[in-house]
């Protein structure tokens, strides 16, 4: 049970990297999914020491995510040119080390001892955090 609620909830992150940030009518605002992010991001830090595993295979599944939105991003890079295209570089390139350190503290928290746990798990929570706002910031630069 609670294996399956979080993972609606990080598929609830996933989604909200994907969509656009501009609403329609009708349909889920960023808002909305501002909130289940920050519910998938709660959800995560509730996991306990035993579920380091699970923990770490859901960290990865969001860290590839970003990286296939920051992939996106140079798509979106290659064609632009001038200044638009070294602020693209820039942010790219920041969003590129967010992701590491985000990696790097997912590392930490699958070796983590369970004394260490809960500091790791805090410290991958705060990363990916920062990526995931770094990137919405870049799409609504650059959109």
């Amino acid at each position: 049970m609670v294996r399956s609620t979080v993972f609606i909830f990080l598929i609830g992150a996933i989604f909200f990297m994907s969509v656009q940030l501009t609403p329609v009518a009708g349909q889920t605002t960023s808002s909305d999914i501002s909130k289940q992010t920050k519910e998938a991001w709660e959800t995560f830090k509730a996991y306990l020491a035993h579920q380091k595993d699970e923990a770490v295979a859901d960290g990865k599944m969001l860290l590839e995510k970003a990286g296939a939105k920051i992939q996106e991003l140079e798509a979106d890079a290659a064609k632009s040119s001038g200044d638009v295209k070294v602020e693209y570089e820039k942010t790219i390139k920041k969003l590129k080390e967010m992701r590491t350190d985000a990696a790097k503290k997912l590392d930490d928290l699958g070796n983590s001892s369970a004394d260490a746990w809960d500091a790791a798990k805090e410290g991958f929570v705060e990363a990916y955090k920062d990526l995931y706002d770094a990137y919405k910031e870049a799409v609504s630069k650059f959109k």
